[in-house]
């Protein structure tokens, strides 16, 4: 029980929308973050692991500006919970379709130069990884137990498919970035987690 108390958010939290439930299939990148496979075949992430991660990955994007970090999420389920990241940080999101070359055409118009990219799976958002290795930024990345962890820099192990646990995830994110720059986070949890 003295463990549940350094967790960044109540243990509850993280169990309640499923953050720790994985999918069937594991890769060999994620198997560290493994704390065990069910009976029915799905594969469990460690806790204390997701909970380590999801800390280091809150001090890292904490230490750039709102303008200088990007988060891309192609899949639905993350769009309301990235979206309100945006509204409460003022970090550019693109949710839906990544726009090609954004990052690595200095002629386009919407070009935009950034220091840090955020993606909810590394699998879906392939291109979006692809145009952050070319310029050199770090990636980080929500990764499921079916992802691969090639190019990214930290990896945050969870379910990144439910909209609950993306919402988890993104409410933490944002609760810590503003924490970290001195500004009152009002949103709840449940605003990030709710089901439209």
């Amino acid at each position: 029980m003295a463990q549940e108390q350094n967790f960044i958010v109540p243990l509850a939290d993280y169990l309640k929308v499923g953050l720790h439930i994985g999918t069937k299939f594991k890769t060999k990148y994620m198997a560290n973050f493994v704390y065990k496979t069910r009976p029915d075949g799905l594969v469990v992430l460690n806790i204390q692991e997701i909970d380590k991660r999801i800390r280091i990955a809150s001090n890292l994007i904490s230490q750039y500006k709102p303008e200088d970090i990007i988060v891309v999420c192609r899949r639905e389920n993350g769009w309301s919970a990235v979206k309100l990241f945006s509204k409460y940080t003022g970090i550019r999101v693109f949710a839906g379709r990544y726009p090609p070359g954004i990052l690595t055409n200095p002629n386009l118009k919407t070009f935009i130069q950034a220091k840090l990219m955020i993606i909810v799976d590394p699998w879906v958002d392939k291109n979006a990884l692809k145009d952050a290795v070319k310029v050199g930024i770090p990636v980080v990345a929500l990764c499921d137990t079916y992802n691969e962890s090639n190019n990214i820099d930290l990896v945050v192990p969870c379910n990144n498919k439910g909209k609950k646990s993306i919402g988890l995830v993104f409410w933490i994110f944002a609760r810590e970035y503003l924490t970290f720059h001195g500004k009152n986070f009002t949103a709840k949890l449940d605003e990030f987690v709710e089901e439209d």
